[in-house]
């Protein structure tokens, strides 16, 4: 892994307490190295925006939910992805829509990538194997 990209945390946003415990026991049966922060809903995704721009590392890749409370994750992606500086972060919708319109409003807003997550733990321990691989191994974010 490089090593500059250890440094950078993985925002794993996730209002579902199963779907978080499979997803952090997932990463932690594939050693990542990268610190996991959690928001539970919008509201807590976007609460970090003004701490990156104040200077708090930035994440490698942000795991984004489309069905949370407070605020959905495609509008949550919406302000992310307009926003001057901060649209340069990956992210990856990690979520249980296998709706068509789901995943044509995810690319409009900009999504990096859309993984509809396995049901079966064994399915979803190589979904996180394949994304600690890409986004944290073999992926070249721009310095920020």
């Amino acid at each position: 892994m490089k090593s500059d990209a250890l440094c950078q945390p993985i925002l794993l946003v996730e209002d579902n307490p199963v779907d978080l415990d499979l997803t952090l026991r997932a990463f932690a049966r594939h050693q990542l190295a990268n610190p996991v922060l959690v928001a539970r809903d919008g509201e807590e995704a976007l609460a970090w925006l003004p701490r990156w721009e104040g200077g708090e590392p930035q994440p490698l890749v942000i795991l984004l939910d489309i069905k949370l409370p407070k605020v959905d994750g495609l509008e949550v992606l919406r302000q992310i992805k307009q926003h001057p500086t901060l649209s340069v972060i990956p992210v990856v919708m990690l979520t249980s829509s296998a709706e068509n319109i789901d995943i044509q409003a995810a690319y409009r807003l900009g999504v990096n990538s859309y993984i509809v997550k396995p049901v079966n733990f064994e399915k979803f321990l190589e979904v996180a194997a394949h994304i600690k691989l890409y986004w944290a191994m073999l992926n070249s974010p721009p310095c920020r």
